[in-house]
This record gives C-alpha cells, structure tokens and sequence, in this order.
C-alpha cells in the first residue's frame, strides 16, 4: 500500500469562485523545536519514517507514533509519546487471534524474558484484540526492545512475532525531534537533564465552528434532485459516466445547508467493494453559482472523499478511506464548516495493513 504524503501544506481552502474550484490557501508553520526557554513553539510540521521493520510518524502537535508488525503473522507494536516535558510513553499491542479473541492474558516476551505486565483486553463481543501496558511497566519493556532481538506477543496458545529491526533509530528519531535527548524522558538515550530541558509541546490550531442553521427540507433522504448548475459541470458530467452501470448508486445524493447564502451538495462518483467516493460542491439557496469543494490535508487537497458524511449538529464532514475492507489500514480526516470555509480538523493513516484498529492509528493533524 502507499505511503501517506506528510509534507505542511493547504490548511485552509474555502469555497468559492466559478464552476471549478479557487481557493485561499494558508500553510502550516514550520515547527519551533527550539527557542527561549518558556516559550511556546509553533504548530510542527507532521512528519513520517520508516526505519527498517519499523513506521514512525509525528502530528503538528508533535506527538509521535512508532509500529513494528508481525513477522509472518498479522500483529503490531505501538509506542507512543506526546510532546512536552511532561509526556510519557505509552504501549499497546494487538493481533488477530484464530479464534476471533485472545484465549487467555496478553504477555509478550523478548528475548526469551516474559513480559507480563498487559492489562486484559477488552472482552466485548466487537472489541478489537488490544491489549495495553501498564503505565509502570513501560520504561522497562520500552527499554528491552530497544536492546533485543526476539519478541512475540502470546496469548493462550497463540503466538505472533514481532520484528524488532529499527526499533532503536525510531525511538532515537522521536528523541531528537522532540528535544529529549540526554534527559531524564528520553526513550534511548537518557542523560542527566531534567525533564524541564524537553521544549514545550506546540500550539494547537483553534477552529471555531461556524453557527448551526436549520436543515429544513435538505438531508441524504431519497429523491433528491442535484441543481442543474452542477449537473452542467464537466466533473459531474463525469462522474455520471463513471457510475452509470448502477442507477440506485446514482440517486445517493446528499444536501445540506452550511449558512444563509450556502448549500452544500455531495455526488455518487464511484463505488467499490468497500470504498464509496463522492464529489462535494456548494451553490446558493436557488442552485445557482455551484463551485467545486477541494478538502485540505497535511499534502495535496482531496478532489473527492471516501466513505464521507456531513454531520450538520457538528458542522463535520467526516470520510474514511480504506486500504481492505478489514479497515485496518488507509486515512481517516474530518473538515470543520467555519465561516472561512472548510479547514481540517483532523487526520491519521495507517500505511501498512498489519491489523492495527483505526482508532490506534497515528495522527498527521490535530487542532483544538
């Protein structure tokens, strides 16, 4: 599966313009990872590598994520740390039993040394099999991978193992990207500093929603009409073509009212056996002036979303792409209405699919 493209770029586009989209556009700040003591850095730039076996990713606020996979079965590893001088690690682990849930405590061991201080997973029926460490456990297990050679994760008869090539240089990379080397904090490389010497964790961007308005008569409900403006497009006129072969597909059309001058439109462009991709535009009250809806992301802006739904109680439109229908893998983002358009509210991915719960994946871009 692809990489996630990570570079800062558009955060903000608004709407507006003729027929194809125009944009405004306000980039992300370069990330402050030094500077007088006290001071607050600014948002960082999201960033990603792959060492070896082993992904890590770091978001705006400059929390960092770090996977290692199963070797030939389908598992993983998540050490995760925010920034600031007061972040600590945390550790979880998971895979997909046989049996459809752990048959017995989650243990992992490296290099022959059992390591048993994970909690019990969740039981529940649609639970993901996750297990986490306990916090006072961490430093030690964090502290025998980066030595070893050899892990599995065990539970019941059931054993998954777990490559622990790049370990070390992707602890190594979270340490020097959010300044904690030679401190107390470090993941590898401890010192004497205090943990006062880690630089504080960046600002986070602040998204005001725009004023709820009445959703009298627009909806995903059946029979709705698209405006003729955005029928006459060349892109929809397109998408019609591409979706033809299935005429219910073509009916999934939904409205919404953003504010008093703004409606906003999504258009059935393809389908797969997972994935459902759709167009968005805007017009006004009477369907005129339509214009084109690009999404922002953390690199280039989004033509069309997957699996997406405004949520007008929230002012979020939300999409979900999957890399396989286990929904292990892909992006996930939402988009906040505000009254300068739509701005992201927030994105993680997971590029590789190794079973890993969405809700595990690491963060690209978090605001306030």
């Amino acid at each position: 599966m692809r990489r996630l493209a990570i570079p800062a770029a558009a955060l903000l586009i608004a709407a507006c313009g003729e027929g194809s989209e125009a944009a405004t556009v306000t980039t992300a700040s370069a990330a402050t990872l030094s500077g007088p003591r006290g001071a607050v850095p600014r948002a960082a730039d999201p960033a990603e590598r792959t060492f070896r076996d082993w992904y890590v990713a770091c978001d705006n606020g400059n929390a960092c994520y770090a996977f290692g996979h199963g070797i030939e079965a389908t598992g993983w590893v998540r050490i995760s740390i925010p920034a600031g001088p007061d972040g600590r690690p945390t550790v979880a682990v998971g895979f997909w039993p046989e049996n459809g849930g752990f048959g017995g405590p989650v243990t992992a061991r490296v290099d022959g040394r059992i390591f048993a201080a994970l909690t019990d997973a969740d039981a529940g029926e649609d639970a993901a099999p996750v297990a986490t460490v306990d916090p006072d456990g961490v430093p030690q297990l964090i502290g025998l991978m980066a030595r070893g050679e050899d892990m599995t994760l065990n539970a019941g008869s059931e054993t998954v193992a777990i490559s622990l090539s790049g370990v070390a240089a992707s602890l190594l990379w979270i340490d020097e990207r959010q300044g904690r080397l030679g401190t107390t904090t470090a993941l590898i490389r401890k010192g004497d500093r205090p943990a006062s010497a880690v630089p504080p964790a960046p600002a986070l961007p602040r998204i005001a929603p725009a004023p709820a308005v009445s959703q009298a008569g627009y909806g995903d409900q059946e029979g709705q009409t698209l405006p003729a403006a955005i029928e006459a497009l060349p892109e929809v006129v397109q998408c019609r073509a591409d979706t033809e072969f299935n005429p219910d597909l073509q009916k999934v059309i939904a409205s919404a009212r953003l504010d008093a001058g703004t409606v906003l439109w999504s258009v059935p462009c393809g389908v797969g056996a997972y994935n459902f991709a759709s167009a968005w535009f805007t017009t006004d009250p009477s369907g005129a002036n339509p214009r084109r809806v690009m999404f922002p992301t953390t690199g280039e802006p989004l033509e069309f979303l997957v699996n997406a739904a405004y949520d007008p109680a929230r002012r979020v439109i939300d999409a979900f792409d999957k890399g396989r229908g286990l929904g292990d893998c892909g992006t996930a983002s939402s988009w906040t209405w505000t009254t300068r358009g739509f701005v992201l509210k927030s994105s993680a991915g997971m590029p590789d699919c190794n079973g890993v719960p969405s809700d595990y994946w690491p963060m690209f871009w978090v605001t306030e």
